[in-house]
């Protein structure tokens, strides 16, 4: 059964009915309704149209109306948008009365199950085996990272698999607004906290805003929890600044941002802080607090699917004064194996002598 956020009724196999059956099922991603085709998504990118004659007028009615009632919410033309969470899945609808289409909706699922695995990656071609093993001792070098990719690369799934090399007794964080991490799950029996970030919404008045717990209260939160990680599930705006800050007291994380090249993470983190002034004198605080870049792509496949894989990998660093930026990855492949004095010198205190020995990383597993 799957509990909507926000209310008391169960969603069961009979309130998903036909649809049931493409919710059990761990290989697709999407079930999406435009008002006339049904499609799903598989995990490899791959959208298929499935029979969308089991999507009756009466389904869809009785459907909507146990969502609606589940978070206590109406959905109506007055309010037209209907979002729904669980645990593992994400529920949108869209009423009739503002499309041209017909009554839609998309259900994202986001189950607690690891999607990605050392050897497979490998095998798969998203990255070789040196640069999985230089990425495994980057987390193990307790570096901080920033994932980017446009939407559908697989950027918190990533994200998820390398925080699964974080030490058991290494405190972890996850700040997230739609439950996708499910640390606590995945990984059990380390020590985690994770925080639930909710929409700001209009008082009573509506003369202003009431956040119970907007991203940047998350982070500022974080630190008096005697966090070791901060796993923030992506940076868009203000909260940049925050982030920063926090990664400038000894804090490490993981976090996505939507941006397609590596080397525009820096300016992408400038816009997003807003302040002009903050920006100006946080720039250097980019190149001495983020680490490691990696952007993610997909590669469509003959058979209509798609792969994904890392594209760039990047080292940042300030050193003397000066802020520098390493391509070692591009385009997939790799460029340069010399890594910054900086980088260097973290490996060393890690007493990682092989960053890119794969072998000796599976040795210590």
């Amino acid at each position: 059964m799957e509990k909507m956020e926000s209310g008391s009724i169960l969603l069961d196999a009979a309130s998903f009915g036909p649809l049931w059956r493409y919710i059990e099922d761990d290989t697709i991603t999407d079930v999406d309704y435009n008002g006339a085709d049904l499609w799903l998504t598989d995990i490899n990118k791959v959208k298929t149209k499935a029979d969308a004659s089991v999507v009756t007028a009466k389904f869809l009615e009785v459907f909507i109306n146990k969502v609606s009632m589940a978070v206590e919410r109406q959905f109506n033309p007055a309010n037209p948008i209907l979002e729904a969470e669980s645990e593992e899945l994400r529920i949108t609808a869209v009423h009739e009365s503002v499309t041209s289409t017909g009554r839609a909706f998309c259900i994202r699922k986001a189950p607690a199950v690891p999607r990605y695995d050392a050897g497979e990656l490998i095998r798969q071609g998203y990255c070789s085996r040196e640069i999985l093993a230089l990425l495994l001792n980057c987390v193990k070098t307790k570096m901080n990272f920033v994932i980017c990719g446009d939407t559908g690369v697989g950027k918190t799934e990533f994200a998820k698999f390398l925080s699964g090399y974080i030490p058991p007794q290494d405190k972890v964080i996850t700040i997230e607004d739609n439950p996708e991490w499910h640390y606590a799950k995945l990984y059990p029996g380390k020590d985690c906290i994770e925080i639930k970030v909710k929409k700001e919404r209009a008082d009573g008045d509506g003369r202003g805003s009431v956040t119970a717990m907007n991203y940047t209260n998350a982070i500022k939160t974080c630190l008096r929890l005697n966090p070791s990680w901060i796993m923030l599930s992506e940076a868009r705006s203000k909260e940049a600044k925050s982030l920063l800050e926090c990664f400038s007291t000894g804090v490490k994380g993981i976090t996505t941002i939507h941006t397609d090249n590596v080397l525009k993470i820096p300016d992408r983190f400038l816009n997003m802080i807003q302040n002009a002034m903050d920006a100006d004198r946080m720039v250097n605080d980019i190149y001495d607090f983020i680490d490691v870049g990696v952007l993610l792509r997909l590669k469509e496949m003959p058979n209509g699917g798609s792969r994904r894989y890392i594209d760039q990998l990047c080292f940042f660093d300030r050193e003397n004064g000066i802020n520098r930026v390493s391509l070692l990855l591009d385009e997939g492949k790799l460029r340069n194996v010399s890594l910054p004095n900086s980088i260097c010198k973290k490996m060393e205190r890690a007493k990682i002598r092989q960053p890119f020995d794969y072998a000796a990383l599976e040795e210590e597993r």
